[in-house]
């Protein structure tokens, strides 16, 4: 069966850069590999086609005499070809293709080893509970967190004072070694100084050779103004300390709001439920709402239904980026009253005598009696 054009194997264009065939034979050669399709004999046929486009493009004379004769001008110099090559005869590409995948897995990146065996420190966090009118407003407060510093016996080198840790020979220092495993050459953190690149033969007493000590710490946080429930404030460098000279972890201050009694936070805006009476809600009149800043007045309408809901501008809570304030959002609730007099009751009864049966007096009722009227009848 004749061989697919390298190019179309890869999924690159015939003027792809160095980088971007290698990008793409990364991809697929992790997609294929028999470690992760095992008894997949399509997938292992895959592999090695990859594998083979990848050693001849990757060759800048190979490339250029694939370029000019197609596959008369490299099979000779790819040898037997996918079908017959071992996973062995990988070659130089392989390795260099993957070098950096394996760099990455076990060393390198954020909060793992750096060269010469440095480590960025953990980053923390710490849930900080604070009221509405906290979060309205914005507010500075004191944390107390543990944490690990450096110890001031040893000043983080772990060893005992007046001696010193020394360069460890199962890694030469590196803080690193090689492990074959298969066709894979794997870099993983030395087993013997845990990726220090040294050994301590008289550990510090005070922290068992750790170089670091738990202790408590007080941190000042300032809450902006508008923040909401889940936010994250972050502190640099506040988290666990780095080892080996590497930087500090940050710490994360994830806001939690406690429920109020009067307001539902929703965004900028705020809710909230406000009785009225009777004869308020009837012949209207004016109320006094609660808001994050004091009282305010509130004209009720005559005629007003319960569910109505009345908008405050501007009375809820600052926007935590811009100058906008959200509104209030007032939801009446009609009571009915209670523990009537004799006379109350007598007075309710006439008023209900002079209402009832009058749609102009109950326009909810009339709209209600008209939707059960077309749904029962045919």
């Amino acid at each position: 069966m004749s061989k697919r054009d390298f190019y179309e194997v890869l999924g690159v264009n015939r003027d792809a850069s160095d980088e971007e065939i290698k990008k793409a034979y990364r991809k697929l050669a992790m997609k294929h590999h028999p470690d992760r399709n095992p008894d997949n004999a399509k997938a292992e046929a895959q592999f090695k086609e990859v594998k083979e486009a990848y050693e001849i493009l990757s060759d800048a004379d190979k490339r250029a005499a694939y370029d000019r004769y197609g596959h008369a001008g490299v099979d000779q110099q790819a040898g037997a070809g996918p079908g017959s090559a071992g996973f062995n005869g990988m070659g130089g590409g392989f390795s260099d293709a993957f070098g950096d995948i394996f760099g990455d897995i076990f060393g390198g990146g954020r909060g793992g080893a750096r060269p010469g065996g440095a480590y960025r420190g953990a980053d923390l966090r710490y849930n900080l509970e604070i009221g509405l009118e906290e979060a309205a407003r914005g507010t500075e407060t004191k944390i107390r967190i543990p944490s690990l510093e450096n110890c001031g016996t040893c000043k983080g080198s772990g060893a005992k004072p007046g001696t010193s840790a020394t360069t460890c020979t199962t890694c030469g220092g590196q803080g690193q070694v090689r492990m074959q495993q298969g066709f894979f050459s794997i870099q993983q953190t030395c087993p013997v100084c845990h990726g220090s690149g040294k050994t301590i033969a008289s550990p510090c007493p005070d922290c068992n050779g750790a170089g670091r000590v738990r202790k408590q710490k007080t941190l000042s946080v300032k809450i902006p103004a508008g923040i909401d429930h889940g936010d994250r404030v972050r502190l640099a460098g506040e988290g666990e300390p780095g080892q080996s000279g590497g930087p500090a972890g940050d710490l994360f201050v994830v806001v939690q709001i406690r429920p109020h009694t009067v307001f539902q936070r929703e965004g900028s805006d705020l809710h909230c439920e406000m009785p009225i009476s009777f004869g308020v809600a009837a012949l209207g009149g004016e109320i006094g709402i609660p808001t994050l800043e004091g009282q305010a007045k509130l004209k009720i309408p005559p005629e007003t239904q319960t569910g109505q809901v009345f908008r405050l501008r501007g009375k809820g809570i600052k926007a935590l980026r811009g100058s906008g304030h959200g509104d209030l959002m007032c939801h009446v609730v009609v009571e009915t009253p209670v523990k009537l007099t004799e006379v109350q009751k007598e007075l309710l009864r006439q008023l209900e005598q002079g209402t009832s049966g009058n749609d102009t007096h109950s326009p909810r009722t009339k709209s209600f009696m008209d939707k059960v009227r077309d749904f029962f009848q045919p």
